[in-house]
């Protein structure tokens, strides 16, 4: 039995018929604050001690307590299901199975096998494929998947040039021992391969070449109506950013109440969900919108869980979870384009304890072949980043200027993928300037690390680019653009912090500096330089986007004088 105590979640309460009604009895109006998932979040001793709620918060959590001594919050799990080996008679013949595939693939896109198999029973679960695809002694073994009316799915990522060879494996006679051969092509144009970590702190493709990622938020433009999504996908064709963060199950909250046009399982909210089986037109379209952000050379940062739910996606089964992730890993992980993020504010996630996301963590990179970029995203207690299935560190903070000090604290690069959002909504943290904005970005630059970009600009529609996508109309991407092109225009392409307590600067020391005063407004500044060497110097304004070079040459100590304005950058590059 497992009994309520002050330590107790309200959400696992309030899934409770009757532990609803016992909280609902002493706190009416509960359900109706405005972010009713934090309050979800929250232990029963943390609600109480907030005394503007309960003016007599202990009263209220022995009388809470009492009432619930006799309910048991004990949940009976899924039993996890084995493929059979008797799946099919021993009379169906092996590899029978019509297989279709290319004959040739460019390296780095998405090779498929596409077979026509059986379909009784439940195929979802009943049915184990898989394959092994080798190339001049490198062996690379990758899950299938059922897609829906006896179509199975094999998907691979070359990532070799030369000739590749493949056999199936299954519980499923007719799909075992299927064999085949391809050709792998040279990456063209544009195909750099999937991100990968580099330098410890900084990010490039496969190929070497440096990718800095300038990432922006919209957590469900994928399931919003055709034309609001082309028109997401417009707006981010004329822009920087090469990275987005992207929900794959639809989102409840402030500005989202309108329903998704599909689900992920078949089902409703009324009669319920079959999570035995998934819903291949919903994968589909995630797909295809994967596809088209790869067209435009930005990355899908893929949000696994979150927790503004009303359908129940947040609290599935442990064996269903389970089985999504790996359903999920198998279709996509062959897209170069994709990072997986765990979660969006994973403590608010309020039925998914430590141990789960450490779980998660294992079941990704197993099942993920070519080792996509992995991170988990926090609400206000940042997740062990330290953990070795993290590549990097994706973090909710505004204060991008200690970048620096978490690159040295989890020796990993930082991404500060949420430090609020240029808009002017009522809640806090949806209603910076666009000055406030590029700020941020220039700070964490300077540090080292790489801020996000969102927009919550207040629309009668209720379109706000930081959910549903659309169009722009913040003054922070053109200036956020220039900053990217600053960065890309250093001698090593990215920048990396030479620290001192009060300054931002940033560069290789004795070869190139980038000096950042902020919202700071000095009309000179005094510069001390190795005696000897000889710079050439740029007065730049980050917020106007201009550049202006200085005449001559500059030496040892030397004075700059300086527009007396704030978001101003000074840079000195070796001659």
């Amino acid at each position: 039995m497992m009994k309520i105590t002050k330590d107790t979640k309200i959400g696992n309460i309030w899934s409770n018929e009757h532990g609803r009604s016992v909280i609902l009895k002493h706190t009416r109006e509960i359900e109706k604050e405005p972010l009713f998932i934090i309050v979800q979040a929250s232990s029963l001793a943390e609600y109480a001690a907030d005394k503007l709620v309960h003016p007599n918060p202990g009263k209220w959590l022995s009388t809470i307590l009492k009432e619930l001594e006799s309910v048991d919050l004990s949940r009976k799990w899924e039993k996890e299901i084995t493929p059979s080996d008797d799946y099919e008679d021993l009379s169906v013949e092996i590899g029978s199975a019509a297989l279709h595939a290319s004959v040739s693939a460019e390296k780095w896109t998405v090779f498929e096998l596409e077979l026509h198999g059986p379909c009784h029973g439940n195929p979802y679960i009943d049915v184990d494929l898989g394959a092994q695809f080798t190339c001049d002694g490198q062996s690379i073994n990758v899950r299938g998947f059922y897609d829906g009316d006896g179509v199975y799915r094999v998907r691979f990522m070359p990532n070799a040039e030369g000739e590749w060879i493949y056999r199936t494996t299954s519980n499923s006679r007719t799909l075992n021992g299927l064999e085949g051969r391809f050709a792998c092509t040279p990456a063209q144009e544009g195909n750099h391969g999937p991100v990968r970590v580099a330098d410890t702190f900084h990010f490039a493709y496969e190929d070497g070449t440096r990718y800095l990622p300038v990432g922006t938020t919209c957590y469900v433009w994928n399931h919003q109506p055709e034309e609001l999504e082309e028109q997401t996908l417009a707006t981010l064709a004329q822009s920087a950013f090469n990275k987005i963060r992207m929900c794959v199950f639809p989102k409840s909250f402030i500005f989202n109440e309108n329903e998704p046009p599909r689900y992920p399982f078949p089902g409703s909210i009324e009669e319920g969900w079959d999570f035995t089986r998934f819903n291949p037109e919903f994968f589909h379209h995630l797909e295809r919108r994967i596809a088209d952000l790869g067209r435009l050379g930005i990355e899908a940062d893929i949000i696994l869980f979150h927790p503004y739910d009303r359908w129940g996606f947040s609290t599935m089964d442990s064996t269903v979870d389970a089985r999504y992730l790996k359903y999920m890993t198998a279709r996509l992980s062959a897209f170069r384009n994709v990072w997986w993020s765990l979660a969006n504010e994973y403590e608010l996630l309020w039925d998914k304890p430590d141990e789960d996301w450490e779980r998660f963590g294992q079941i990704v990179s197993e099942n993920d072949p070519y080792g996509h970029l992995i991170s988990i995203h926090n609400f206000v207690n940042v997740f062990d980043q330290s953990r070795p299935w993290i590549t990097h560190c994706s973090l909710q903070k505004s204060e991008t200027d200690r970048s620096a000090e978490w690159r040295k604290q989890w020796n990993k690069p930082i991404v500060i993928d949420e430090c609020a959002y240029e808009g002017n909504i009522s809640p806090f943290w949806g209603n910076i300037t666009g000055e406030d904005m590029v700020r941020r970005f220039w700070e964490a630059a300077l540090r080292g690390g790489y801020a996000g970009h969102g927009e919550t600009y207040l629309d009668p529609g209720d379109i706000l680019w930081w959910s549903k996508g659309g169009i722009l109309h913040g003054s922070s991407p053109e200036r956020i653009k220039f900053l990217k092109e600053v960065i890309e225009e250093s001698p090593s392409s990215v920048l990396n912090p030479l620290m001192t307590e009060f300054e931002y600067i940033a560069g290789n020391k004795e070869e190139f500096y980038l000096y950042y005063f902020s919202s700071r407004q000095p009309c000179y500044y005094d510069f001390a330089m190795t005696p000897g060497l000889s710079y050439r110097a740029d007065i730049i304004d980050t917020w106007n986007m201009s550049v202006e070079e200085l005449e001559g040459s500059f030496e040892g100590n030397f004075q700059i004088k300086l527009p007396g304005r704030p978001y101003i950058a000074v840079r000195l590059t070796r001659i």
